[in-house]
């Protein structure tokens, strides 16, 4: 029997598909398309924004010094995120087929594109790759530590979460004791809607 928690959990998931769907549309609305998982945008549409570019002394001259001194604090933590990147792609390929977890795909949580666009400069486009290579690990990484999580640890906290993973719905309800002996083997494998999609 659902309760209400799964009720709003359901319209959560509606509203995020509905959301993808608004973000598709931006492609008309900027000019481009993916073919072949590259994105092309309409010449005219280069042509303007190429125009408007600045240069990366006039981009980095916007900032106050203390902001410039920062970055190689910022660069910094580029060393453990290639760390972390590398230890759980081993973690996954040596542990997740021993547990019947399905692999996380990196790809579809490290996406390279934004540090190509034609409308930055070189430091931007470097700050872009940065960026999205440092949250693509990030996001990476919580998938595997959520579906790591479901088979050993399978139950909510008692305080509700700010930002829950994509297995938190999955697990028991904080105190279920009962639910939690009786259906934990079948709980801790059910990845069905991973391999369903």
């Amino acid at each position: 029997m659902k309760n209400r928690a799964d009720e709003i959990m359901a319209q959560i998931k509606e509203l995020e598909d509905e959301l993808v769907e608004e973000i598709r549309k931006k492609e008309k609305e900027f000019f481009y398309k993916i073919e072949d998982k590259k994105i092309k945008f309409q010449k005219e549409v280069i042509e303007e924004g190429k125009s408007m570019l600045i240069s990366s002394i006039k981009y980095l001259s916007s900032f106050s010094f203390l902001v410039i001194l920062t970055i190689p604090f910022i660069w910094m933590m580029i060393i453990p995120a290639i760390i972390t990147d590398i230890s759980v792609t081993i973690y996954q390929a040596v542990c997740f087929p021993i547990y019947k977890i399905p692999k996380v795909k990196r790809s579809d949580y490290v996406i390279i594109d934004r540090y190509n666009l034609f409308y930055l400069d070189k430091v931007e486009r470097i700050n872009c790759l940065y960026c999205e290579y440092f949250n693509g690990v990030v996001a990476y990484v919580r998938e595997i530590a959520a579906r790591t999580e479901q088979f050993w640890c399978p139950i909510k906290h008692a305080r509700p979460l700010r930002d829950k993973h994509s297995r938190y719905d999955k697990f028991f309800d904080f105190g279920d004791y009962k639910r939690y002996r009786a259906e934990l083997e079948k709980r801790r494998s059910d990845f069905s809607d991973i391999e369903n999609s």
